[in-house]
């Protein structure tokens, strides 16, 4: 006996049911039976609480199954038939609800698993023809599971845009979720060897869904399985041919992959516990530098002179004048002079000499004590800033 979880497969999932109602099992290692609905798919017993229960709680494989014998034992229940399962490993004793479902349980089990009619039961014609045909069912389900899978379709390289690896379930709901972009497309084929294309329109409120099988053909190609079948070379031409035919009333369906803008997640708020969509901002680029603008040459001329101004002259000693370099930067450099061409510059009350340098550190000597005086600064930058602008 195998059990099963919770998570087993569904009903749709499972073999083909040959035969199903309620049975009482009881196992060695359960102390007392339990009535389960017990369903026959293939050569497998499946075991649920009730009838409406989807995922099966136990199962049985009967392949490991020697015979099938009646149990004597009496019971409260007269209408009740016992028997027992005889495994190879264990014995599981059953019981049915009347003779005739014992005689019933009893034929399916032995022609499921030893695929013949047995023949010790007391079985109806009608009841025999019935389990002759569930034998060929079983025989065709075991060679489809022993032979080697048939090769799965490849996707190609330049498949149509209007094909979708999706189920038959999944195209219906993709096309009636998306009726405006278009009402066709193609898949893959249920067994995995061939293609499908999927159709809807609305009529009358209420879509109506199309399949139409697409094979490969021996000669090379692919066909579209109708009465009159339709050979075409690629699916292309698969999908180009259902749109002529229909006079340009399918059209396919293209869907346009959606990818995020931007990053966000989100997180829960440490202080009143509320989940948020966060987006990060984006560290702002750095803005450029804008060049410096260009300053008219009357306004840098203006800067100069005022530059000119801050500086002030101190007289050392008699008649010596020395710039205070402390207080005020270095005057600025006056324009060259041409080769040859020296220009000095005397302050008031003085004579021009014909020293070489070009400096105010000598007193002439043709003038006398009585007339020196102090040299006014203002008047000493006036002086040179008209000499200046003469040049």
């Amino acid at each position: 006996m195998a059990a099963s979880n919770r998570i087993g497969r569904g009903r749709s999932q499972l073999p083909t049911c040959y035969y199903e109602g309620f049975l009482e099992k009881k196992s060695i290692k359960d102390k007392m039976g339990r009535k389960l609905w017990t369903s026959l798919c293939g050569n497998v017993l499946f075991f649920y609480n009730n009838t409406k229960d989807n995922v099966y709680i136990e199962k049985l494989d009967l392949s490991d199954l020697v015979s099938v014998n009646d149990d004597r034992c009496r019971d409260r229940n007269l209408d009740a038939a016992r028997f027992t399962l005889h495994m190879k490993n264990e014995d599981i004793k059953m019981i049915a609800p009347s003779l005739e479902a014992r005689e019933l349980w009893k034929g399916f089990m032995l022609s499921v698993s030893k695929l013949s009619v047995p023949s010790s039961l007391n079985l109806l014609p009608g009841q025999i023809h019935m389990m002759r045909e569930i034998i060929e069912k079983e025989k065709i389900r075991q060679r489809l599971l022993s032979s080697p899978p048939p090769p799965l379709v490849t996707v190609q390289s330049d498949m149509p845009p209007c094909y979708h690896n999706v189920t038959r379930v999944e195209a219906e709901y993709l096309l009636e979720r998306n009726s405006v972009r278009g009402n066709l497309l193609l898949r893959p084929g249920h067994d995995g060897t061939s293609f499908a294309l999927t159709t809807c329109q609305d009529i009358n409120g209420r879509p109506v869904f199309k399949h139409y099988r697409v094979s490969r053909s021996h000669e090379g190609g692919f066909t579209i399985a109708l009465e009159t079948p339709i050979t075409c070379e690629t699916l292309h031409d698969v999908v180009n041919c259902m749109l002529k035919k229909s006079n340009g009333v399918y059209v396919p369906l293209l869907m346009e992959e959606h990818y995020e803008k931007s990053i966000t997640f989100i997180e829960t708020n440490k202080e009143n516990g509320e989940r948020n969509v966060l987006c990060p901002k984006a560290p702002s680029p750095t803005p450029p530098v804008p060049p410096p603008k260009p300053v008219p040459r009357n306004q840098t001329s203006q800067s100069e002179t005022n530059t000119h101004e801050t500086a002030y002259i101190n007289v050392s000693n008699a008649g010596e004048y020395e710039m205070d370099q402390t207080a005020c930067p270095p005057p600025p450099v006056l324009p060259r002079l041409q080769a040859g061409e020296k220009k000095i510059l005397v302050p008031p009350g003085y004579c021009k000499t014909t020293s070489q340098r070009n400096g105010l550190s000598r007193v002439p000597k043709n003038i006398p004590k009585c007339e020196r005086k102090h040299v006014d600064i203002s008047e000493l930058l006036e002086v040179l800033n008209r000499r200046r602008n003469q040049e």
